[in-house]
């Protein structure tokens, strides 16, 4: 790693460097973008709950000050959701689209974005309500306008980053709206912690927040284990030699594969009581929803756990299809050894999605249940001050990915060089 960070300042690199620096700035251009504020709105009438607080953290707090960027791309991540849903044969077109490779990919992401903008539209009116207080259906219009534009404009931002910039421009985004949250919570956690008082309540209060730093660097730790896990199933190719190769080929199976789409999945439909709640404003069902499916409730919060079991299975076959992987396999003269072709392949494959997955969901619901019973557990910290969660899970892998790719720019380079010596 050190070896890397010292190949990106070489002078010879500095097209790289400014790759790099171009990104920073993009992201700059966005953090202060999440500091300007919708005019007109009542920002304390609105709570973060479920859904709402997913969508918030993704955003950096953007949503919590409904800041022209409140919405952030989640209305696009969601639009890509749906588009990978209907795929899966329920629209013909689309999934025609989808085996189309270059040319459908590119249409089906155009198709992605317009669908983006129109939730973004409606998130933005329904938002609306819930800052501007006897407002105007031309206000509510004006406001859900704006909020659009800013998710446009983060957009537009995602794709200057992915050409000009270094690493996947969305997936940045995403992870500086995180990162930006975390100062701030170090900071409540120091103060909450160590107070001024006698010596033995200072002494405690500093190994408190030590031991409260070590845990989170733990959890930091295990993310970055959990990521790079993966079980790799052995393949050949008919009249190819793994020794002429020079390597062992393989299919690698991610230990969670699925990624942070079961949290949001199981996010977005457990916060629908409450949504529901706050509209039809039913004392009976509103107290039915608080006492048994709010996530800070042994119910809601067994049904959180559930939930994300559940969709990390569901995304993973949705995402790694074992018949299509078999067949692909079989039409280029591959084969997995000891395995038949055919359904005994698809076989296998599934089985071993099966046990790996299990793992990688019951990692994932614990990471993302974390935060909730650390909530319950110590009452007496402030709600910015958390461990683990969703987010850490993002930021950790995007900047994986990030340096993966950056690496990788790097020994592209010295092999370019090394065969113009030649």
């Amino acid at each position: 790693m050190f070896a890397t960070f010292k190949q990106i300042f070489n002078p010879k690199n500095r097209d790289l460097q400014k790759r790099i620096l171009f990104t920073l700035l993009v992201l700059l251009v966005f953090k202060l973008g999440t500091t300007i504020i919708v005019p007109g709105v009542d920002t304390s009438n609105f709570q973060n709950l479920g859904y709402f607080e997913l969508l918030n953290v993704f955003g950096g707090g953007a949503l919590e000050k409904f800041s022209i960027l409140a919405l952030g791309v989640m209305p696009y991540i969601t639009a890509s959701i749906v588009i990978q849903l209907l795929q899966m044969d329920i629209v013909p077109y689309l999934a025609e689209l989808g085996k189309q490779g270059h040319t459908g990919r590119t249409k089906l992401n155009q198709i992605t974005r317009v669908l983006g903008i129109v939730l973004a539209f409606i998130n933005g009116y329904v938002f609306s309500f819930a800052f501007l207080k006897n407002g105007t259906p031309i206000e509510y219009m004006q406001f859900a306008t704006v909020l659009t534009a800013g998710t446009a404009f983060l957009l537009w931002l995602g794709d200057q980053i992915t050409a000009k910039g270094i690493g996947n421009g969305i997936s940045l985004i995403i992870m500086a709206g995180i990162i930006a949250t975390i100062p701030s919570m170090f900071v409540d956690a120091f103060n909450t912690l160590i107070k001024v008082g006698t010596t033995q309540e200072t002494t405690l209060g500093i190994i408190s927040f030590v031991l409260y730093v070590l845990v989170y660097v733990g959890i930091i730790i295990g993310i970055v284990f959990t990521e790079n896990a993966e079980r790799r199933v052995p393949i050949q190719y008919a009249n190819k030699s793994n020794a002429v190769l020079g390597k062992q080929n393989y299919i690698p199976f991610k230990l969670n594969s699925a990624g942070v789409m079961p949290v949001i999945f199981a996010s977005a439909l457990i916060s629908v009581p409450s949504i529901l709640a706050s509209f039809i404003k039913k004392d009976g069902f509103t107290i039915f929803v608080s006492k048994w499916l709010t996530m800070n409730t042994p119910t809601g919060f067994a049904l959180y756990v559930i939930l994300i079991i559940a969709f990390a299975y569901f995304y993973t076959f949705l995402q790694l299809k074992p018949k299509e992987m078999a067949e692909n396999l079989q039409k280029n003269g591959g084969f997995i050894p000891g395995v038949r072709p055919g359904e005994e392949t698809v076989n296998y494959i599934s089985k071993i999605l099966k046990k790996i997955t299990i793992v990688g969901a019951f990692f994932l619901s614990f990471l993302a249940a974390l935060p909730i019973a650390f909530g319950m557990i110590f009452t007496n910290l402030p709600s910015s001050v958390s461990i683990g969660g969703t987010g850490l899970l993002i930021v950790v892998g995007v900047a994986l990915e990030t340096y993966k790719q950056i690496e990788s720019e790097l020994v592209t380079r010295d092999y370019v060089k090394g065969r113009k010596r030649r």
